[in-house]
């Protein structure tokens, strides 16, 4: 069987450990990866705090589309700054500045990532470069965020995957509402 064909065989998958990894503070559960959809789409539960956010950033590759199950955020994209809550859902195009910040003491999301052209989604490929296998479905207590810098290898598996992480000038050009990296909302 080939990898394409493989990447088109009907399956089933739960949020479990065996389907999930720790990254950067949070939990990543992959429902569906762009390896077993063609690289058309990825599908992701993502279970995280305030202080674990990513820095803001650009795909180059993938729309993206947010589903929040528990909690609220706040998402900045271009001169709009969207708040959401359990049962809304934003939608952030391909080569559009964004970053967020959950608003809640927890959040859980479904993240919905779709190629925007040839290109095979990259998303789900950096989290899982990023991520390191869990015994629990809790938050991790202790964990490396990019609130403590961002990593060299977070910005190379960044670079690899389609996505790219803006500087401070850059994110107050593109992203004027935004407070700034690691700074708490409420």
């Amino acid at each position: 069987m080939t990898e394409l064909e493989q990447s088109r065989i009907a399956f089933e998958r739960a949020a479990t450990i065996d389907a999930t990894v720790a990254y950067m503070g949070s939990l990543m559960t992959f429902l569906a990866k762009a390896s077993e959809t063609d690289g058309r789409f990825a599908l992701m539960e993502y279970y995280t705090k305030p202080g674990n956010e990513p820095p803001p950033h650009i795909h180059d590759r993938e729309h993206e589309m947010y589903f929040v199950l528990e909690g609220s955020m706040r998402f900045y994209c271009e001169d709009k700054t969207l708040d959401i809550n359990a049962g809304d859902v934003v939608f952030l195009p391909k080569g559009k500045a964004h970053a967020f910040n959950c608003l809640s003491a927890q959040v859980r999301t479904l993240i919905l990532v779709a190629a925007a052209g040839e290109a095979s989604v990259g998303l789900d490929s950096y989290f899982l470069t990023m991520g390191e296998g869990t015994k629990s479905m809790s938050l991790p207590d202790h964990a490396v965020t990019y609130v403590e810098g961002t990593p060299e290898r977070a910005i190379k598996a960044c670079n690899d995957n389609g996505i790219y992480v803006m500087s401070e000038e850059e994110t107050r050009q593109a992203l004027p509402q935004y407070p700034g990296f690691g700074v708490p909302v409420r």
